[in-house]
């Protein structure tokens, strides 16, 4: 079994207070990871410009450069990961194991994550909109028309308190390190595998152990990450969001109320979407904050859900390791009747048919 130390600015701490990261299924402990306290944190963050300083010395077209090497060994190569080491199996089946996300789909996240580290500098150009990158670490220059631009670094580092349940969100946080900002990380408890991987590739192609931190812990652990940083962002539920509203400090992801509309000028050919709507419900086992939480039509609405219930109502739970897998497993006891009586509840109200009831039972 794996032991997992909290990483300071690079090096392995590791505490007297550790949490068990179990199988979902089996509840069989898969690693050991120390547990970061809110002291420890807060003395960390005193010293964060230093992550800065480091970075800065580095030109960022090199830090692209190492970031590419970095998609290939997140993705092809075994690294050291506490005191053992990680295989990208390994990977793929302890993330399964703690998050109940099947198989292939951990293995899709894998390949998302990368695919984003590869082409980063198309992603810095979009997000700058072109702006030479040496303005950033200059803070001023001329952009490509002639004008002289300033910009000045509000942080020095970036922090992420991070989920569980999915493991795509962490594409957000990703070009921190070739725009010169430190990262540290509070992972989530069911899933400390992406970040440490992450910083284990980072690392290994070559950039700096000393701009990483990261803090496993519990809520006050997270707690303490937001308090001490000047730039963080968190993910989590409505309650989230709200605590967050209005702090520019934090940027809050919440769980998404992405919807598809189909106004007059499609409705009647609704028949084309069926696939589009069907998908956006159902990807990633319905886990990502942009999937799709509801169908909204002018008319034609009992023949749209049909079609839709015809599409998700006969996916069945299988095993994760199973290839066909499309539902994640609830890895909290009980969740699964929990949802589902609070869906059972929504179908008395008046107006609402549960089409996929001819599927069979859902629990």
């Amino acid at each position: 079994m794996l032991n997992i130390p909290v990483l300071r600015w690079g090096k392995p701490y590791e505490s007297l207070e550790v949490a068990d990261v179990l199988h979902f299924a089996t509840g069989e402990p898969i690693a050991k990871v120390s547990q970061a306290n809110d002291g420890i944190i807060r003395r960390d963050m005193r010293t964060a410009q230093k992550a800065r300083d480091i970075l800065c010395e580095i030109p960022s077209s090199d830090l692209i450069a190492k970031i590419g090497k970095a998609a290939d060994l997140f993705e092809s190569a075994t690294l050291p990961l506490g005191d053992g080491t990680q295989s990208p199996e390994d990977f793929v089946h302890q993330q399964s194991a703690s998050t109940g996300l099947p198989e292939h789909m951990c293995k899709g996240n894998m390949s998302k994550n990368s695919f984003v580290l590869r082409n980063m500098e198309k992603i810095l150009d979009c997000l700058t909109r072109g702006l030479p990158l040496d303005i950033l670490t200059n803070g001023w220059g001329v952009e490509d028309r002639g004008v002289v631009v300033s910009y000045q670094a509000q942080t020095p580092i970036l922090a992420a308190v991070l989920p569980s349940n999915s493991p795509g969100v962490h594409t957000l946080w990703l070009p921190a390190i070739p725009l010169q900002m430190g990262l540290v990380l509070k992972p989530g408890p069911q899933e400390p595998w992406t970040p440490y991987r992450m910083v284990s590739a980072f690392i290994e192609a070559g950039i700096p152990r000393e701009v990483f931190g990261l803090y496993p812990g519990e809520a006050a652990a997270g707690a303490a990450v937001l308090a001490a940083c000047d730039r963080s962002m968190i993910f989590g539920g409505t309650p989230t969001v709200e605590r967050y509203k209005g702090n520019p400090r934090v940027q809050a992801h919440g769980p998404g109320f992405s919807k598809i509309l189909l106004a007059d000028d499609v409705v009647d050919d609704w028949e084309q979407y069926v696939d589009l709507m069907a998908e956006s419900i159902y990807i990633n086992s319905g886990r990502g904050c942009i999937n799709c939480s509801g169908v909204w039509a002018s008319r034609h609405t009992r023949e749209i859900a049909q079609a839709i219930a015809e599409r998700i109502g006969p996916i069945e739970a299988l095993p994760p390791d199973n290839g066909e897998a499309g539902l994640a497993a609830f890895t909290v006891p009980g969740m699964g009747k929990a949802v589902w009586d609070m869906i059972a509840q929504d179908l008395k109200e008046d107006g609402v048919t549960d089409l996929t009831s001819q599927y069979g039972d859902r629990l």
